[in-house]
């Protein structure tokens, strides 16, 4: 797995889904045994504002106090926690936290979760995207609160996982703030964009080449801009991500490539140039290939505005050349 993959990884695991498994606070007696054993350090006094009831995918999850160790294994997760003032609180993050620099990062993984290593950061709260080899049940049973947010379909979900994230962490004015900025500056970036574009689009995922319509969350975020996906008429575009050929991309001509697996597959301009028929692509020949931040690309929080200004600047660049 590559580390800066995990939104397609997601999906191709059909771990999207929201899961319904429901939590308890209740913190078990402590034990010789990691795995049955609840943290040992002293707990947080409670603080205004708790104890706190989140929904969250898997179900309504109490918090009696504020917590002060938290293992995100969510990059996602670990971007929005430093964003809403929450940084302070997290004492360990899985091995695809890239961002921000500061953040603790750990060899733990949020696609093979190992619930002994996740206990032996004494957490008091765990965040979590996907509930893999049912950990958050595994979990559930020590009595240590699970957040379970799985990767946002719409923008409404992004903005409410932030929310969720502040409620949990003692952090709700703060996760408002941003949740309300990153609103606003999108509607912003959509109400400039130029109308009636009529521009096309390829949002590459994986050097394979794997693809993202229009129905995805990235997708959505194009669609802001009035783009045109050409991976809705792929024969498997149902499944939101459909693998195309070199051939049905040259057949397309897209005016407009966004390559998100720069990173990890080291793609650009030249390297796609040199695939069967793609040297002849209007946005190869019109200098329109961008490249995107892959982590950016995939992953659901604060920095989503980023990708929607990198792309609204291209949309801007296409329409006056």
């Amino acid at each position: 797995m590559r580390p800066v993959r995990t939104a397609l990884a997601a999906a191709l695991l059909g771990v999207l889904a929201l899961a319904g498994c429901g939590q308890s606070s209740t913190t078990a007696s402590p034990s010789a045994d990691p795995t049955s054993a609840a943290p040992t350090t002293a707990a947080p006094a409670a603080a205004e504002g708790f104890p706190v009831t989140v929904e969250a995918g898997n179900g309504s999850v109490v918090l009696a106090r504020k917590p002060g160790r938290i293992v995100s294994l969510s990059p996602t997760a670990t971007e929005s926690l430093f964003a809403i003032g929450a940084g302070p609180q997290v004492v360990a993050v899985d091995d695809q936290s890239d961002y921000p620099a500061e953040a603790p990062k750990s060899d733990m993984s949020g696609f093979k979760p190992n619930v002994e290593a996740i206990i032996a950061r004494k957490p008091d709260l765990i965040v979590l995207a996907n509930d893999l080899d049912n950990v958050v049940a595994e979990l559930s049973k020590i009595g240590i609160p699970v957040l379970l947010e799985p990767a946002a379909t719409k923008l409404d979900e992004a903005y409410d996982q932030i929310a969720d994230l502040g409620a949990a962490t003692g952090n709700k004015a703060k996760a408002d703030e941003v949740a309300a900025g990153m609103k606003k500056q999108m509607e912003e970036l959509a109400a400039t964009a130029p109308k009636d574009t009529k521009l096309t689009y390829y949002h590459e995922l994986d050097v394979t080449p794997y693809a993202a319509t229009s129905g995805t969350f990235i997708g959505q975020i194009y669609g802001l801009f009035g783009l045109t996906n050409i991976a809705d008429k792929a024969p498997d575009a149902a499944g939101g991500y459909p693998k195309l050929s070199a051939e049905f991309v040259a057949q397309a001509d897209p005016d407009l490539i966004f390559l998100a697996d720069t990173r990890c597959c080291a793609q650009s301009r030249d390297t796609i140039a040199k695939r069967p028929g793609w040297s002849k692509l209007s946005a190869v020949k019109n200098d329109r290939v961008i490249a995107l931040d892959d982590a950016v690309a995939s992953r659901w929080g604060p920095r989503v505005v980023d990708l929607a200004k990198q792309v609204g600047d291209a949309v801007r660049k296409a329409t006056t050349n």
